[in-house]
């Protein structure tokens, strides 16, 4: 085997196999960013530790509805976010923390950057499915910057045909995002 496998070839060896030694790699690939994941929510190292072996439990028992429709790293971080807002609603301690008191030290770069790349993967297989019209006015609106009525004037409608466009399709973009990451 490989000494760095991809993800998804690890996960179809598993599939076929049953063989654990290629679930363990996985494992030992994330578990770190799990665990962090699960502590940022949670504030409870104990709390962490046990929502990142669920996490892996219920990864290991769905592995097989893994569709390679986003990456695996996409696929884990949703079902962590989920997974861990899940059980703290239950449990009623689904607590907002004023940003100014968010201490972002228990974060890593590397957690930040897994976060940002899963998202941005996401994205960019949401966007590939939309309508090329839908595309354009959120690029000309978020990437270049510009404004209603600039828009309006470029796409030769009024401004709020421009916003209702604009939420219209943040609204669709919103739901694909999510279908993908669930």
């Amino acid at each position: 085997m490989n000494t760095h496998p991809k993800d998804e070839d690890l996960i179809r060896a598993y599939l076929e196999t049953s063989h654990h030694k290629c679930f363990e790699i996985l494992y030992n690939r994330y578990a770190g960013k799990v665990y962090r994941r699960c502590l940022s929510l949670t504030k409870d190292p104990e709390q962490a530790q046990d929502f990142t072996q669920d996490v892996f439990v219920r990864v290991l028992a769905n592995l097989e509805r893994f569709k390679e429709k986003s990456t695996f790293s996409t696929w884990l971080y949703s079902i962590t976010y989920n997974y861990c807002m899940d059980q703290l609603r239950r449990s009623g301690r689904t607590t907002l923390i004023p940003l100014e008191e968010y201490h972002c030290d228990s974060l890593t770069d590397t957690d930040d950057a897994w976060i940002i790349e899963t998202n941005h993967q996401t994205l960019n297989q949401a966007l590939e499915t939309m309508h090329p019209e839908e595309v354009q006015v959120l690029r000309l609106k978020y990437v270049q910057g510009l404004e209603i009525d600039e828009i309006a004037r470029q796409i030769n409608v009024r401004n709020s045909a421009v916003k209702m466009r604009l939420k219209r399709t943040r609204d669709k973009l919103r739901k694909k995002c999510l279908a993908m990451a669930a």
